[in-house]
């Protein structure tokens, strides 16, 4: 019998502020980090699961230790049985009433249980010899729904709801299955947009980004309207008028300032405002929505959990839902956030860029147009070209689309050269 032998973490950070990649209205100079997981078993196939959180620095060695506290919970389970009932073991984690204490169900903690249940998910994956993505549209509907905790959601979706949405979805799975492996998911790119780019880095990224085959970019925005102004125009020639623009202000703005900033941007074009004021006030996300309409608001990133997200969808304040693969519970919350959307009629078009994001939430992307939504219409995939060669099986975009991953797991592998490279102290 298999046992769980070690958690092995990892303060990884990369100096990425050197260059400004990354650099955004709140977040001038990110050293894009990771706090990493490997899930070490004894078996003798001699897999492991590897997950991680997303930081940009300083503070890693925070997320990093409240990983590791996680390890008493996992050490000398039986592998096998773990791996069966990970909706079991996503609940026993998130309900350590002293852990959850620190949250509740948000913050370092909430983000330390979704590195240790993705790493899980990433050995299950392995296991199976499926991507992850193929796995989690394997799945029946019941199957999928117990990996769900349905407390706090259930004036929004219910069991039988969510249930009575993966079912109407099931008949089209191996078709759209197809779909993805001939053809792809959908991306767009901020590799152009990054605030501390200069005007000339701004231009040249974006020709590439037309001649790469993506039909959206995203610029940052915020810090100082002229400038901005400017750099849209730029984009706006450079791109012409076919592809789609999208903004981010990373919570910058108050709400009259976000609606008065946003109308200036208007003329644009603009595919989205996202983030335009602090993550945890749905109601001013709510009242910026109704006042730049049409132009849709997103956000997501940085919602903290499955209850906050239930509650932006019922207020209407948010038209894209950007959930991230690192910032909540894991995998399993994820799905319900899915689910949740797919009851709301949002799309979904994930976050990523930073370590290794792209990588993870390409699946979870995947797994929903099989699986949940059965659409691809009004969504996309972030990319952002940095930090790939680090991972065992890299994000492949090729004519503007996520080519869909086939090697068995999450994708959230990195070698075992860049963790001691770029180890941190």
């Amino acid at each position: 019998m298999a046992r769980i032998l070690a958690l092995h973490t990892h303060d990884v950070r990369f100096p990425t502020s050197r260059t400004l990649d990354g650099s955004d209205a709140m977040n001038p100079d990110p050293d894009y980090s990771a706090s990493y997981v490997r899930v070490v078993t004894d078996a003798d196939d001699g897999l492991s699961g590897h997950g991680f959180v997303f930081t940009i620095g300083r503070g890693n060695d925070v997320q990093v230790a409240a990983v590791r506290a996680l390890e008493p919970h996992l050490v000398g389970r039986d592998v096998d049985a773990t791996l069966a009932d990970l909706g079991g073991v996503w609940r026993e984690l998130v309900h350590d009433s002293q852990l959850r204490w620190l949250g509740p169900e948000k913050g370092v903690m909430h983000m330390a249980i979704g590195a240790v249940v993705n790493a899980l998910w990433d050995l299950r994956a392995k296991r199976e010899g499926k991507p992850l993505w193929r796995l989690l549209a394997s799945l029946s509907p019941e199957e999928l729904v117990d990996l769900v905790d349905f407390r706090y959601l259930t004036d929004a979706l219910t069991r039988d709801e969510a249930l009575a949405l993966l079912r109407a979805a099931e008949p089209g799975r191996a078709e759209r299955e197809r779909d993805l492996l001939e053809h792809g998911y959908p991306a767009y790119t901020t590799t152009p947009g990054w605030l501390g780019y200069d005007d000339d880095k701004l231009r040249r990224l974006c020709r590439r980004a037309v001649a790469d085959g993506f039909t959206q970019i995203k610029l940052k925005v915020g810090a100082n309207l002229d400038d901005d102004l400017r750099r849209l125009r730029i984009a706006r020639e450079v791109c012409g008028p076919d592809v789609r623009i999208a903004v981010d202000a990373n919570q910058r703005w108050d709400v009259a300032e976000a609606v008065r900033w946003i109308k200036a941007l208007e003329p644009f074009d603009i595919a989205w405002i996202e983030e335009p004021t602090s993550p945890d006030d749905l109601l001013a996300h709510a009242a910026i929505a109704k006042a730049v309409a049409p132009i849709p608001v997103a956000g997501g990133e940085h919602i903290a959990n499955r209850v906050l997200f239930k509650q932006y969808l019922q207020a209407d304040a948010i038209r894209v839902l950007q959930l991230d693969a690192t910032r909540v519970a894991g995998v399993n919350e994820n799905i319900a956030i899915l689910l949740l959307a797919a009851k709301f009629g949002v799309p979904v078009c994930p976050h990523a860029g930073g370590v290794g994001l792209c990588e993870a939430v390409q699946h979870l992307a995947m797994f929903d147009y099989v699986a949940v939504s059965g659409s691809v219409e009004g969504r996309v995939v972030e990319f952002v070209d940095h930090l790939h060669e680090h991972f065992v099986d890299p994000v492949v975009v090729r004519d503007g689309r996520y080519v869909a991953p086939t090697t068995p797991g999450a994708s959230t592998e990195m070698f075992p050269e860049s963790l001691r490279e770029y180890a941190h102290g």
